[in-house]
């Protein structure tokens, strides 16, 4: 039987005093950002792990490919879900997603560190909160 071995719900619900979102997810833009960084794998992948670090997420792997003629594409997986980026060094701009779960760790901080790694002249990003817990609960509810 399929369900022998499906995960158990925790026996008790989240009390209604817990986060409001289970998580962040800012979604950034750089730009002017310097063409040979964003050309270069090894330096993409370890600028990723190092944002991870400096925002306090625990790293559990990352997986980075660089594509032909250029840009670099990859994601670094954290215990407290993820960071990805997409290079475009022909127009000097990389996209990056940082989703973070709980509140022990800022993605803001890891976009704060990209940016002066990757030398963006300008960067923006966009914040959504994932995970509404009260709408959850609710569903679970019923």
């Amino acid at each position: 039987m399929l369900t022998e071995n499906a995960p158990t719900m925790p026996s008790t619900l989240p009390r209604l005093d817990a986060p409001q979102y289970l998580g962040k997810h800012l979604i950034a833009e750089f730009y002017g950002c310097d063409s040979a960084l964003l050309t270069d794998h090894s330096f993409i992948e370890e600028a990723m792990n190092d944002a991870a670090r400096h925002c306090g997420a625990t790293i559990v792997d990352s997986v980075f490919h660089l594509f032909n003629p250029y840009g670099v594409s990859g994601a670094v997986i954290i215990a407290e879900s993820h960071l990805t980026i997409h290079t475009w060094p022909e127009y000097h701009y990389a996209a990056v997603d940082v989703f973070t779960c709980g509140n022990t760790v800022d993605p803001a901080d890891a976009i704060a560190y990209l940016a002066r790694a990757l030398k963006a002249e300008h960067h923006s990003s966009t914040e959504m909160n994932r995970g509404n817990v009260r709408h959850l609960l609710a569903q679970l509810k019923a």
